[in-house]
């Protein structure tokens, strides 16, 4: 069940024109200048933007997998712990991350992991 780094970095490749910037204990995602997500290694989790209810729902629903991270701008941020998660799931969220960021023009060509299964 758990996702590896190695896979998240993949999952986050795979999206159109991200941005990684590395810091000390960190790295931060982004589309054309908007964050979408960060990874720490030391924890092994990830954050994650969302939607303020998909925040809550996915707290409610798995707090042990979970956890609420901040909210800003209208959007609730959250970390997932990659020892809990199965890859579609995560998959999912992390291109749901990136679509909250991206340009409408790169969401346009961006293909859909839900839909590709």
């Amino acid at each position: 069940m758990a996702v590896g780094s190695d896979e998240f970095f993949r999952m986050v490749n795979a999206l159109v024109d991200v941005e990684r910037k590395d810091s000390g204990d960190y790295s931060s995602y982004g589309v054309r200048g908007k964050r979408f997500g960060y990874y720490w290694p030391r924890t092994q989790t990830v954050g994650l933007k969302q939607t303020i209810s998909e925040q809550l729902a996915l707290v409610a629903e798995r707090p042990d997998v979970f956890e609420e991270q901040f909210t800003a701008g209208g959007f609730g941020w959250v970390v997932v712990c990659l020892e809990g998660i199965e890859a579609d799931e995560l998959s999912e969220l992390v291109f749901e991350a990136w679509r909250l960021s991206a340009p409408e023009e790169l969401i346009a060509v961006a293909p859909d992991p839900a839909r590709s299964r």
